[in-house]
């Protein structure tokens, strides 16, 4: 008797893990599986959610890194609070551009949104007094997350697929130190409060959800490949998925809210840095988060 109770309660410290313990384990073995192609411990950032209970955890999630377009999440809620203030108009082409930056990922459509967001627009480099105004205007986006309480980011430059030019390369700083910046914590934090309607309203929450939803059996509809080509290949197929996915030369980045068939539900922030070839990290690291969240081993399609 004694030993089935030893045995017992051995069992329940195997399957109590924390999610604190489960995002450390799950950034360390990325990290034993992915090191002979160069991931290192310093080039992953992790946070995790679960929206049954409200835990947080997350390995360097408080550490700034480049976003790609990950980014455009923050000028999604932000147009969409700036409609709502009634300070930006809402018209059938901003709703198109709205689309094609979270949908396509375009960057055309993102440097609408930013120009309109901000009162600003691109061209020719600028005198140091007009540079100053101009960033001073561009600070906006930064303003606003700030007093939302958001720490360690920087929101305030258009996205680009060949480079900056003219005032959006000074706007950057002789060595890129201006460039965008977010944390996993911030991007999963934003991410909840879409998920939870808490971002402006709850219509326009659901508005925005509406366009980072993905279909993880379906074919290849937007040039990033945002579902199947990031987290998406590790799901089982009849997951619910929202994400919005971005990549360079120099990362791979995925922001999802998952929905298993089992019923659990959290959110998820997974950057890599220097290791944009190596697509597999960010597939591993979510099976493995559906195995937490699952209690169950998950095959890649």
């Amino acid at each position: 008797m004694r030993f089935g109770l030893l045995v017992f309660a051995a069992t329940v410290s195997l399957t109590a893990e924390t999610l604190e313990v489960a995002v450390h384990r799950i950034a360390q073995e990325a990290v034993e599986k992915f090191q002979p192609k160069g991931l290192t411990a310093d080039k992953i950032a992790l946070t995790a959610i679960n929206l049954g209970t409200g835990e947080q955890a997350s390995y360097r999630g408080n550490v700034p890194v480049y976003p790609a377009s990950v980014v455009k999440l923050f000028y999604l809620v932000a147009a969409h609070q700036q409609m709502e203030a009634g300070k930006l108009r809402d018209t059938p082409e901003l709703r198109r551009a709205l689309r094609d930056m979270i949908v396509d990922s375009s960057n055309d459509a993102t440097g609408l949104i930013v120009d309109s967001l901000t009162g600003t627009t691109g061209g020719p480099e600028l005198p140091q007094a007009e540079l100053t105004a101009w960033l001073e205007k561009r600070n906006w986006m930064n303003r606003y997350f700030s007093g939302l309480g958001y720490t360690g980011i920087n929101v305030n430059q258009k996205t680009f697929a060949e480079g900056p030019y003219g005032r959006e390369r000074q706007g950057r700083g002789p060595q890129f130190e201006n460039n965008n910046r977010l944390t996993t914590d911030a991007t999963a934090r934003l991410m909840q409060t879409i998920v939870t309607k808490k971002a402006v309203t709850a219509a326009r929450s659901e508005e925005m959800m509406s366009l980072l939803h993905r279909d993880v059996t379906g074919p290849v509809t937007d040039p990033d490949n945002q579902a199947y080509g990031f987290s998406g290949s590790a799901l089982p197929a009849e997951t619910k998925f929202w994400a919005k996915a971005g990549w360079t030369s120099t990362t791979r980045h995925d922001a999802t809210y998952v929905e298993l068939p089992g019923g659990a539900r959290y959110v998820a922030v997974i950057f890599t840095l220097d290791n944009a070839k190596e697509t597999g990290i960010i597939p591993f690291v979510t099976g493995k988060l559906v195995t937490y969240f699952s209690g169950s081993e998950v095959l890649l399609h």
